[in-house]
C-alpha cells in the first residue's frame, strides 16, 4: 500500500460530478503497418496484459481513511477485470472529425469510477472519414485519474504500452501471478493517520522556515526589476462556472515549421511560439464576440519539478503564471513579447522556489485540504472569485520516434485535461514524431462553437509562419497536416 501525497490527494478532493479530474491522451493509429494490415480488439487486450507490471497505476484502486483524517491509500485490486477497464466503441457513419470530437468530449465527461483503478481505455473504430487519416485508422483514448499522474509521468505510461517496431512482440509466456497485498483495515487507516497528524507541525514549521527567505528573494527579485507580478487578472467567458458538458479540438502543426518560427526570436523556445498561437487564437476568439479585454489574458504553465530518482511519482509539478500578450496583434511582436514575459515568470518562479509550492500543497492537513477543496467545488466559490489564470496550457514533449501498438503505427498524438469552476478552458499540448499539438477542452456552455476556436488556432499559427517564415512555406499538402481533421463541432 502507498499513500498518496497531499498533492495527489488533492485531485480527489476537488473532483465533482461537473468536474472530473482525469487527463487522457488521444492516440490514433494506421492499422496499414500491422501485419495482415489489421489490430482485432483482442491483439490491444493482450498488449495491455502483457504491459500492466510496468505500471502500478493499472491494479491499484483508492482506499479512503475514515473522516478524511488522513489521506487517502493505494491498495490492490483483488477484483480486478481487464475488461471492464479496456472498451471497443466505434462512430456512427460517415465517421468524420466531428463525430470524434463529440464522442471524446462525451467520454472525457465522464468519472471514473472510484471503486476501480482509476483509468478506461476506449478503442474507437469508423474514422474512415476524418481529413488526413488513412481509411482503416483507430483511435485509443485512455481516461486516467490527475490523482495518478500528471504530464510528465503520462508520457511514461503511453510508452509503457507501445513497441517501438511494427513487428509485434511474441506472446509473453505466462507468468505468475503477483500475490496482492490485503487492503488495510479501518483500525489501521485510522492508526496511520494519528502517527501522520502528531508530525504535521513538524512539517508546517518547516515550509515556513523555507517561505521566509522565498518571499524574501521575491521582494529583493522585484525592487531589482529582474520580475514583475502580472496584477489583477482579467475575467473572460471561461472563468467563470462550469456545466458537465464539454466540447473538444485540435490543431497539429509541423514541430520544424514551429521550431523555424521561434528562431526568428533570438532566446525563444517551442513553448514560446505555443503560448503565442493560444494568445492569438484566444483574442480573436474573444474579439469575435466584442469580449476581448483590453489587459493581457495569462496562463498558467505546469513546470516538472521531478528529479531522475521521481520518475515512478504521481503529481510533481509547480505551476508558473506566463502572460499570454494577447493585447498584440502584430504576430512576431506577441512572440517577442512572450519570450520576454517567459523569461521574466521563470525568475521569480525560481525565486519563490521550484518545489516550494508543491510541498506546501502536500503538506496540508488532509481535514484542511479535503474540506477546503469540496467546499469550493461544491458551492462554485472558485467561480466567482478573481481568476488566477484565464486558461491552462500545458506542454509535455513526448517520444520524436515512430510507436506502434499491435503492429499500428500511431500516426497523431493529441490529449485532454480537466475544466474546473473558474478555469473552463483547457489546452494540452503535445508533441510527437515531428508534429506538434494543441488540443483543448472547454464547457460547452462557455465555448458553444469548438470548430470556431479550432480554426482560430490554426489562423494565428498560418499567418505567423507566413510572416515569420515567408507564404512560401504554405507547400502543396502542408496546410492539410496543419489540422487534426476537418473543421469541427463536438457537442
Amino acid at each position: 500500500m502507498q499513500q498518496l501525497t497531499g498533492l495527489d490527494a488533492s485531485f480527489i478532493y476537488a473532483e465533482t460530478a461537473r468536474s472530473p479530474m482525469h487527463i487522457a491522451p488521444l492516440l490514433i493509429y494506421d492499422v496499414s503497418t500491422a501485419p495482415n494490415g489489421f489490430v482485432r480488439f483482442k491483439d490491444i487486450l493482450r498488449a495491455f496484459e502483457e504491459r500492466l507490471d510496468r505500471s502500478p497505476i493499472f491494479r491499484r484502486r483508492l482506499a479512503q481513511v475514515p473522516l478524511n483524517l488522513d489521506h487517502p491509500y493505494w491498495v490492490d485490486d483483488d477484483h480486478f477485470d481487464l475488461e471492464f477497464h479496456v472498451r471497443h466503441i466505434a462512430l456512427p457513419k460517415p465517421g468524420d472529425w466531428r463525430q470524434l470530437c463529440i464522442q471524446i468530449a462525451r467520454l472525457h465527461a465522464r468519472p471514473l469510477d472510484r471503486a476501480r483503478p482509476l483509468w478506461e481505455a476506449y478503442v474507437i473504430e469508423g474514422l474512415d472519414n476524418v481529413a488526413g487519416l488513412p481509411r482503416g485508422c483507430f483511435a485509443l483514448f485512455i481516461k486516467i485519474h490527475h490523482a495518478c499522474i500528471d504530464g510528465v509521468s503520462g508520457v511514461q505510461i503511453v510508452n509503457a504500452i507501445h513497441d517501438l517496431t511494427a513487428e509485434p512482440p511474441p506472446p509473453a509466456a505466462a507468468r505468475k501471478a503477483r500475490p496482492t497485498e490485503a487492503a488495510p483495515g479501518n483500525l489501521e487507516l485510522l492508526w496511520n493517520a494519528y502517527r501522520a497528524n502528531l508530525r504535521s507541525p513538524q512539517k508546517i514549521a518547516r515550509l515556513i522556515g523555507e517561505g521566509i527567505p522565498a518571499w524574501q528573494r521575491v521582494r529583493t527579485g522585484e525592487k531589482e526589476n529582474r520580475f514583475h507580478g502580472l496584477g489583477e487578472k482579467e475575467r473572460t467567458r471561461f472563468n467563470a462556472a462550469i456545466t458537465p458538458n464539454r466540447v473538444f479540438g485540435a490543431a497539429v502543426y509541423d514541430l520544424g515549421e514551429i521550431r523555424g518560427i521561434k528562431a526568428a526570436v533570438d532566446g525563444a523556445t517551442v513553448n514560446d511560439v505555443i503560448l503565442a498561437i493560444v494568445g492569438g487564437a484566444l483574442r480573436e476568439y474573444l474579439a469575435s464576440k466584442g469580449e476581448l479585454p483590453a489587459k493581457s489574458l495569462v496562463a498558467g504553465a505546469p513546470v516538472n519539478v521531478r528529479d531522475d530518482a521521481e520518475s515512478d511519482s504521481g503529481n510533481l509539478v509547480s505551476m508558473m503564471s506566463i502572460s499570454l500578450c494577447s493585447d498584440i496583434a502584430d504576430h512576431l511582436e506577441r512572440l517577442r513579447a512572450v519570450h520576454g514575459e517567459a523569461l521574466a515568470s521563470k525568475a521569480y518562479h525560481n525565486a519563490v522556489g521550484a518545489r516550494l509550492m508543491t510541498d506546501v500543497a502536500s503538506n496540508l492537513p488532509s481535514q484542511v485540504a479535503a474540506l477546503g477543496l469540496r467546499a469550493a467545488a461544491s458551492t462554485g466559490l472558485m467561480a466567482g472569485m478573481k481568476p488566477v489564470f484565464n486558461t491552462v496550457v500545458t506542454n509535455v514533449p513526448g517520444p520524436q520516434v515512430p510507436l506502434y501498438m499491435g503492429g499500428a503505427q500511431l500516426v497523431k498524438s493529441l490529449g485532454a485535461g480537466p475544466c474546473t469552476d473558474g478555469l473552463g478552458l483547457f489546452h494540452p499540448v503535445t508533441s510527437y514524431n515531428g508534429e506538434i499539438a494543441i488540443s483543448f477542452q472547454a464547457c460547452r456552455e462557455l465555448m458553444p462553437d469548438p470548430e470556431f476556436y479550432e480554426q482560430c488556432l490554426r489562423d494565428t499559427f498560418e499567418a505567423m509562419r507566413d510572416q515569420v517564415l515567408g507564404a512560401g512555406a504554405d507547400k502543396p499538402g502542408r496546410r492539410a497536416k496543419a489540422t487534426a481533421g476537418a473543421r469541427s463541432k463536438a457537442g
